[in-house]
């Protein structure tokens, strides 16, 4: 199995929620929905404060804390991509995926009575194309491929914070 993942230069990014705008358009999100998030962070202190952005999704984890607590299955980890794809008609809006999830990436659409989450536009990847995210970022500040790839050729990026031993494929440089 193949594992599909995602690379993030926060050094690029300049936070113009293009990927985030990408996202919602490809899944016809409504307003307060959004399953890629472009956050603005700040840390440090004076003489040295520091700010970045983050864009970020799910993170297509090696081991999803999401996908064994679905009652019904709703949720499967792709053999040969390694996403985790959700089944909105099989989906019974339980949440417990959601509550499930350490990185909170699962959102519920109140007007369906169901979740939702990104799929790493699962339609276009078996197609060959990129996630609409990273397709339309202008900075090319996001990546998307095989994570053993994506480790490879940016050597500096570090693996995304391992909450709950979920092992997410997401790097992000620094």
């Amino acid at each position: 199995m193949g594992q599909k993942g995602f690379y993030y230069n926060k050094n690029n990014c300049i936070g113009c929620k293009v990927c985030q705008v990408a996202c919602k358009d490809i899944n016809s999100l409504e307003v307060g929905t959004d399953f890629r998030c472009v956050e603005y962070i700040e840390n440090g202190k004076y003489p040295n404060p520091k700010f970045y952005y983050i864009s970020i999704s799910c993170n297509h984890c090696e081991s999803p804390a999401c996908v064994p607590v679905c009652p019904v299955h709703a949720l499967v980890k792709d053999e040969e991509t390694g996403l985790v794809l959700h089944d909105e008609k099989t989906c019974i809006g339980c949440r417990a995926c959601e509550n499930a999830c350490p990185y909170g990436s699962i959102k519920y659409i109140e007007a369906k009575g169901k979740i939702g989450k990104c799929n790493g536009c699962y339609q276009l990847v078996k197609k060959g194309e990129e996630p609409s995210c990273v397709a339309g970022c202008l900075t090319r500040t996001l990546h998307f491929g095989d994570i053993d790839k994506l480790e490879k050729e940016y050597k500096n990026a570090k693996p995304f914070e391992n909450m709950g031993g979920t092992n997410p494929s997401f790097l992000i440089e620094e």
